[in-house]
């Protein structure tokens, strides 16, 4: 199993195909307010882009059930990611959770997994920057989670081969650490990111 690597928050058709020629395994799509919100029916045009072997995620943080609902018919995601309290109630095959890192994480992963059929749980180790290294790496690496762990949270070209190291996780989502400014992408950095991740990745030859 390659390492899973997903690139969230595209906004445009070229930045779709640079991803998918990159070698991203799932793209994110944000539909709720953040600098790389798009509409629904942009979304469901982004998403038509993409080839079959490639996710399609619809991306929320706080969202209404009505407005899941709403991306599940418009925008056909094979996966809704968003915090796991609010997909409550969402087919099991379809949820991708997220939890943020913090004192609860142990238990927090075990819930969430639960929730899903993939077994996949994206953590969020919202690192507050400068450190260079997110402060959850080194308790991640430490956890007894058996499901499917997604590393995101201040990943870039850069650091990413350390995260893998370090956390050996099934995959990593990144946004703004490929990005040129605020929610535009810049298509060398996705490129250099998905190289960079799938280097580390091979290197551990994942024991999933």
């Amino acid at each position: 199993m390659s390492l899973f690597v997903k690139l969230c928050g595209i906004a445009d058709e070229h930045h779709v195909e640079v991803a998918v020629e990159a070698g991203a395994d799932a793209i994110g799509f944000v539909l709720t307010p953040s600098p790389r919100q798009v509409s629904l029916e942009r979304a469901a045009r982004l998403r038509a882009l993409l080839p079959a072997s490639v996710l399609g995620v619809a991306v929320f943080h706080d969202p209404s059930p009505a407005l899941l609902r709403q991306a599940l018919e418009v925008v056909g995601p094979d996966l809704l990611q968003s915090e796991r309290s609010t997909l409550v109630g969402m087919p099991a095959d379809r949820v991708l959770p997220v939890v943020v890192d913090g004192a609860r994480l142990e238990t927090d992963l075990a819930g969430a997994a639960g929730g899903t059929t993939r077994e996949m749980v994206l953590v969020d180790s919202a690192a507050r920057g400068g450190t260079g290294r997110p402060a959850g790496w080194s308790r991640l690496a430490a956890l007894d989670f058996t499901g499917l762990l997604i590393l995101a949270g201040g990943l870039n070209p850069e650091n990413v081969a350390d995260a893998v190291d370090l956390v050996r996780p099934f995959g990593v989502d990144v946004s703004s650490g490929v990005e040129s400014s605020p929610g535009v992408k810049d298509p060398e950095k996705m490129r250099a990111f998905v190289a960079a991740a799938r280097e580390a990745g091979r290197k551990h030859d994942h024991h999933h």
